[in-house]
């Protein structure tokens, strides 16, 4: 039997796509392959791995010691820790690459990122394996973050492609004696930086950078500082696909030295971040601090709210609720914190929510059946210790709302799933983002206050509904969101993928207006010129 690899297709089958959608019963050879991988990852643990600076491998002298949220005695790899001038470097190497590379014919820079793309493939079970572990992910969530990463790079081809290269001819003007030829082009702007969150770093690091690339801009790739492993895969990808060197260079360390090093830069020419509103905010501010208006695409997180009509299904409403809630532990932008609920339905919702949340497995995430791997750090960890804290004096906590520690899970940083009620409307944490599995559930009169109260935030990322046919227009019409859906047992307010959902926010989850895996997206990384020439008759 051929595998996924050899069919092109990675985790599909005929009968099958992965995606987060899909992710829940897949074929039992997509197991196997991952077990595989994964021991053979296990066995080569804490490489040293070089930043990647105009084609070369590139050493420092500090060096960064990468170890597993699920056994942090597992040394998982050692990085490079880099300075502003390492920083520097790549930029003046993404600089000087930048015309080269411009001038390449858009079909020859859609062929390398399709090979990008197909390398993605072929290596997606040791990716997935190595991203599952410094992480803390699931095995399922960690096979769909890679497999979206090719997906992304194939969907801004496709794009660039169907455009025909965004050139468009214009109507000629009407001029006597004289014959015009007005065309409208697309360009790059020029060295593009990169800077990838945590939670997603292969699909968050390797989307941008595809789209970026097709546009014809160079690249400077900055990942979040407790994830660099994954994004070192996907740059090695990009090296094998044949890229020209300094056209993508990768460089780690702090955000405050690397990062600070990026934004401050003039000669960066557009950004893509992902992450924290605070963060994402003081990146705006700087970057505008330079001599003329820089693109910055942001993607700022999310306060996302489910609301369940009292015609709801209750079934498929509470399992969307649960796979939410609590995927990757609630460190989604898109995962759903807030449930309001009509108060005829909200007694038995609750009970369906808590049964399923109980079946949830925590532990060690690259185990077949466990749902709720590790949280990212110790950070993290310890601010769930003082949510939960809080949270018992304010509201009621239903379930969990504990660190586990015993045995073998004190080595790594789990957390509970946790449910909280009776939380009054007036406390913070309706509206303040967590990124933990915390999820607060309300019971509300009607629909008009379910949806002032889930408008009621700056975010407007994802939101999910549960009702009948007419109430799902109303909702749709009324939600203040990027990416919404109905009456969808998959996940309520999780799983975009691109082709099918295009993913973004409105208000402060967002700069942009368009959606990531959409048809408006890759023109982001583009600026408009109109061309006229004119010929006498």
């Amino acid at each position: 039997m051929p595998s996924y690899e050899e069919k092109g297709l990675f985790t599909m089958t005929e009968s099958f796509k992965l995606t987060y959608a899909t992710m829940f019963d897949p074929p039992a050879e997509l197991h196997a392959r991952f077990e595989a991988a994964l021991q053979q990852a296990k066995g080569s643990l804490n490489q040293e791995y070089p930043m990647f600076i105009n084609g070369q491998a590139h050493y420092t002298v500090q060096k960064s010691q990468a170890v597993s949220p699920l056994d942090i005695r597992m040394k998982i790899a050692v990085f490079q820790k880099g300075n502003a001038a390492d920083a520097a470097m790549a930029i003046a190497a993404a600089k000087e690459a930048f015309p080269a590379w411009k001038r390449t014919k858009w079909e020859e820079r859609v062929r390398l990122v399709r090979k990008f793309a197909d390398l993605i493939n072929e290596r997606i079970f040791s990716m997935a394996a190595a991203l599952c572990l410094e992480t803390g992910k699931n095995r399922m969530e960690a096979l769909g973050d890679v497999a979206e990463t090719a997906d992304l790079a194939r969907y801004a081809c496709d794009q660039m492609e169907c455009h025909n290269g965004f050139i468009k001819q214009m109507k000629p003007d009407p001029l006597v004696g004289f014959v015009s030829r007005n065309t409208d082009v697309l360009q790059p702007y020029g060295v593009w930086a990169v800077i990838s969150p945590f939670n997603f770093p292969c699909a968050l690091t390797g989307g941008p950078a595809a789209a970026a690339l097709v546009a014809g801009n160079t690249l400077v790739i900055k990942p979040a500082s407790t994830t660099m492993w994954s994004p070192t895969l996907l740059v090695e990808c990009l090296r094998d696909a044949g890229l020209p060197d300094g056209v993508v260079n990768l460089v780690t360390g702090s955000g405050s030295v690397i990062g600070e090093a990026i934004i401050q830069s003039p000669d960066i020419a557009g950004i893509t971040f992902t992450g924290s509103q605070s963060v994402g905010m003081d990146i705006f501010r700087k970057f505008a601090a330079g001599s003329y208006v820089r693109p910055a695409i942001l993607e700022l997180g999310g306060k996302n709210a489910a609301i369940v009509s009292k015609n709801a299904d209750l079934e498929d409403a509470a399992l969307g609720i649960v796979r939410s809630a609590f995927g990757l532990q609630g460190q989604k932008c898109s995962a759903c914190s807030r449930v309001f609920v009509e108060k005829p339905l909200y007694e038995r919702l609750l009970k369906r929510v808590l049964e399923l949340t109980s079946l949830l497995k925590v532990g060690d995430a690259t185990q077949k059946d466990v749902y709720l791997g590790a949280v990212i750090d110790k950070n993290a960890y310890a601010d769930y210790k003082t949510f939960c804290d809080d949270l018992r004096k304010s509201g009621k906590i239903v379930f969990g709302g504990r660190q586990i520690r015993e045995g073998e899970y004190q080595y790594g940083y789990f957390c509970e799933p946790t449910i909280v009620t009776e939380l009054p409307f007036s406390h913070e944490i309706w509206k303040k983002e967590l990124f933990l599995p915390i999820l607060t559930i309300a019971p509300v009169e009607n629909l008009e206050q379910a949806i002032q109260m889930a408008n009621d935030v700056d975010y407007g990322l994802t939101g999910g509904f549960y009702g009948n046919a007419k109430e799902v227009e109303w909702y749709f019409d009324h939600i203040e969101a990027g990416v919404v859906y109905a009456n969808r047992p998959q996940g309520a307010s999780t799983g975009a993928w691109p082709g099918y959902e295009p993913f973004g926010g409105w208000k402060g989850s967002g700069s942009s207006g368009k959606n990531a895996g959409g048809p408006y997206y890759l023109q982001l990384y583009m600026r408009e010129q109109s061309r006229t020439l004119i010929r006498r008759l």
